[in-house]
């Protein structure tokens, strides 16, 4: 229970940490391009990178700095982060042919799943498809 509240405290600073940087995208550079879904993805992954290495070699995090920082801040902030660490510890690991499905399938799946989401909203409430 103790990791839990610490990934919910994390999560709702990241989750206000995306949200701000997308408005300040938005109203910095309009709605022609997702810039903050773009800025939060790159800059999630890059402090997931430098957080997990931090932890591990300098520091010697503990379980619940771990989740409150990886886990709940960068997770909340953008799930992107997790999943670019995964692939890179595939990657290292030299599990090529892992790593491309994983990373293929992943985007894959994901747009196909939130278009099903979107017809099945649209035809559960009422929207025309």
């Amino acid at each position: 229970m103790k990791l839990l509240a610490y990934a919910a405290l994390g999560g709702a600073i990241g989750a206000s940490g995306r949200y701000l940087v997308g408005i300040i995208a938005l109203r910095t550079f309009g709605i022609g391009f997702p810039y903050g879904t773009f800025f939060v993805n790159i800059i999630g992954a890059l402090l997931m990178g430098m957080v997990v290495e931090a932890l591990a070699l300098r520091f010697q995090g503990s379980a619940e700095l771990r989740t409150l920082l990886a886990t709940g801040i960068l997770g909340g902030f953008t799930t992107f982060s997790a999943f670019s660490l995964e692939l890179a510890n595939m990657i290292e690991r030299d599990q090529w042919s892992t790593a491309i499905l994983y990373s293929c399938a992943s985007v894959v799946f994901s747009v196909c799943a939130l278009f099903i989401g979107l017809y099945l909203g649209r035809y559960l409430w009422g929207a025309t498809v």
